[in-house]
């Protein structure tokens, strides 16, 4: 039963999950396809409006260069996708991007890529729901007066469902998805009949509209240059293709086989639907302009701040189903509701990514474990928190936030297709089955035309986008980049600094007490604290350790083994991944079986000298403290290892009073340098 406290996150989030049912939560290809794929599969539904806006800049004239952008963004995706397919088949682990860079190209590379999917993921998050509000908006006017707390409730709401678990999110999610891929595909369908059998006319709202041109007679490189720069907004189709080898671990089994299947799926709905949306945009007639309230024309007066410029997708939809027919209103609906499932993209791939960040020491530890329902509950509640105050930075305004959007996507698509080339490379010299090489050098020739197609696209999006947002993008890149050096860096000193020696003190000395050492790992904190109980006379001593990760415990009990520790050793199950409770209920189990002894619990610590770094060290000894503190008959005991950052905190403090830091007993002698002599 859960306790009274524990019933409004069960209520919220469900009832906790067993670890090993962690195969239940996979996802079939039916499930992964809305889950990973939401955010490119709904971005058909502003990316024909992207290409045509910046188009608008010329007049109507240039709609006509819109079918070639077209054919150059499918190209782009068919090539993306193809590439991809190499990387769930080559890095299946779920590393995606990052894994492939950090291996072929090195540590730094595979940084950069980490940040920038991180920042693309947020901007995911915070584009779609922006684009979603503002879709809303047009039908519920509250909605778009209150834009940024409508945006910052759905951002809440989606969290609350992915906290859930990935494999309930999917199943939530599936059905507009569907109900929109279905809609979409019906109205191309019937505007193609309509068009090319019955031979309708079909005008769309905005058709008898004029656009006032901005810039007439552009040539030469004026010309190239506004086409790029439609190709890049164009190019906004292809977010979140990246999300499915990112999460190659949460298919069912086979991982590698289902997600390449998938990809394909999802490359022929985005190219099919983007290339229809487009087609029947210029049979229709569809205006866009950039400042609708100026540039829009009617009668040869401008519409003024009272019209609302609708979405190419609802205009088009208008054309050929009908304003306000049936058939609108459902697809008006499920578009709405669909880009605001797009951040869902983000919301399993940034998770996903920050569990692989923060095993490899990048990220605070915190974002390696997995939450109640099995899924990487820190890592979401992260990606809600940034992506909300960067809805609420800009407004909850789609147009501001998407100039910020893909740097990042291109810079991991072209950084990682490079290090799938290095990878081929490195196999191919080794390999000897010509049936095999032929197959590498296939997926070489693929990754190859893959990186050089999206490096083209990176310099052209940096070109044309840098100064409309960009760069602010490219600076939340640096910021977790910086951030993530700093933070491995941490970790990496305090490793080494808490590296055990192979020698360990094993005079055990007998007691009257029952003593327990809380281990995580062998290390020098943990030694002290071995060394610090059996000095404490105790009548028993055992080392207790939680079993949270199945590997981590095998490695433990075989260093343990290996160093020939003369304290027992136990290890403790803990099928929900919780650290608290296991050692508070095998506490109360000792004390049941003998009420009158006192148990002594040790807790090896680190002593910091940062205020910053606490959040990264004894959070689970400090709620452990908290909850054995309140148990009748048994006494805890810290024993502190002061880390080389404290050295600071201790010398501030000698300038005040004289100071006796916690732990200062150990460290023996302090030599002129202030470095422990003794260690």
């Amino acid at each position: 039963m859960p306790k009274l406290t524990d019933l409004p996150k069960r209520i919220l989030i469900g009832r906790a999950l067993r670890s090993d049912r962690l195969g239940e939560t996979l996802l079939p290809k039916r499930i992964a396809l809305p889950v990973f794929a939401s955010d490119p599969l709904s971005s058909v539904a502003y990316a024909p409006g992207e290409v045509l806006l910046v188009l608008s800049l010329a007049g109507v004239s240039a709609y006509h260069f819109s079918p070639w952008i077209a054919v150059a963004v499918v190209v782009l995706m068919f090539t993306v996708v193809a590439s991809y397919r190499q990387n769930v088949h080559a890095y299946p682990s779920g590393g995606g991007d990052y894994e492939v860079a950090n291996v072929n190209l090195g540590p730094r590379a595979g940084l950069t890529v980490a940040s920038a999917l991180l920042v693309d993921y947020v901007l995911t998050v915070a584009v779609s729901i922006s684009s979603g509000v503002e879709n809303l908006g047009s039908a519920i006017p509250f909605v778009v007066e209150h834009k940024t707390l409508s945006a910052v409730a759905i951002i809440v709401l989606l969290t609350l469902m992915n906290l859930r678990g990935v494999k309930e999110s999917g199943k939530l999610f599936a059905i507009p998805t569907y109900v929109f891929v279905a809609g979409v595909f019906l109205m191309i369908l019937w505007g193609a009949y309509r068009g090319i059998v019955l031979g309708d006319s079909m005008k769309a709202p905005t058709a008898d509209l004029e656009i006032k041109t901005e810039h007439t007679g552009l040539a030469g490189f004026a010309l190239l240059f506004l086409l790029l720069r439609a190709f890049s907004s164009g190019c906004a189709a292809l977010t979140g293709v990246e999300a499915i080898s990112n999460g190659v671990p949460a298919f069912r089994k086979p991982k590698s086989r289902n997600a390449a299947t998938t990809l394909a799926m999802m490359g022929a709905l985005a190219v099919t639907m983007f290339c229809g949306i487009i087609g029947l945009a210029l049979a229709t007639d569809v205006r866009m302009a950039e400042f609708p309230a100026r540039d829009l024309l009617d009668n040869g007066e401008p519409v003024g701040p009272g019209y609302t410029q609708n979405p190419v997708i609802s205009q088009v939809a208008a054309a050929v189903f009908g304003d306000g027919s049936f058939l609108f209103v459902i697809l008006a609906a499920a578009t709405a509701l669909v880009l605001f499932l797009a951040a869902n993209t983000a919301y399993n791939g940034f998770p996903l990514l920050g569990s692989i960040l923060a095993q490899d020491r990048y990220l605070p530890r915190q974002l390696h474990t997995r939450g109640d329902r099995l899924a990487f509950s820190n890592g979401i509640v992260l990606l809600a928190g940034a992506a909300a105050v960067l809805v609420g930075i800009y407004g909850a305004d789609s147009t501001r936030l998407i100039q910020l959007y893909i740097v990042g996507v291109f810079v991991s698509f072209t950084l990682s297709q490079t290090g799938m080339v290095r990878h081929w490379n490195r196999h191919l010299a080794v390999e000897k089955d010509p049936t095999e090489r032929r197959r590498m050098m296939r997926s070489r020739a693929i990754n190859t035309f893959g990186a050089f197609f999206t490096g083209v696209v990176l310099v052209v999006v940096l070109l044309t986008k840098f100064s409309h947002g960009a760069w602010v993008a490219l600076l939340g890149m640096a910021i977790f980049y910086v951030t993530m050096t700093a933070i491995r860096r941490h970790y990496d000193g305090v490793s080494s600094e808490l590296a055990a020696a192979e020698e360990a003190d094993d005079g055990v000395r007998p007691s009257r007490v029952h003593s327990i050492v809380l281990v995580s790992k062998i290390h020098k904190p943990t030694l002290r604290a071995l060394s610090y109980a059996k000095l404490m006379r105790s009548d028993t001593l055992e080392a207790i350790s939680i079993n949270v990760d199945p590997a981590e415990t095998r490695a433990l009990q075989q260093e343990w083994n290996r160093r020939r520790l003369d304290v027992p050793l136990k290890v403790l199950d803990s099928p929900y991944r919780e650290i608290t409770r296991p050692v508070i209920d095998y506490v109360k189990g000792l004390r049941r079986t003998s009420p009158r002894d006192v148990v002594s619990v040790y807790i090896p610590e680190y002593v910091v000298g940062h205020w910053y770094e606490h959040l990264l060290h004894n959070q689970s000894a400090l709620r452990l403290k908290g909850r054995l503190l309140f148990t009748p008959g048994v006494m805890v005991t810290s024993v502190p290892y002061q880390l080389e950052s404290s050295e600071l905190a201790r010398t501030r403090a000698k300038r005040r009073a004289e100071w006796n830091a916690p732990g200062s007993v150990r460290r023996g002698p302090v030599g002129p340098s202030g470095r422990d002599r003794s260690a």
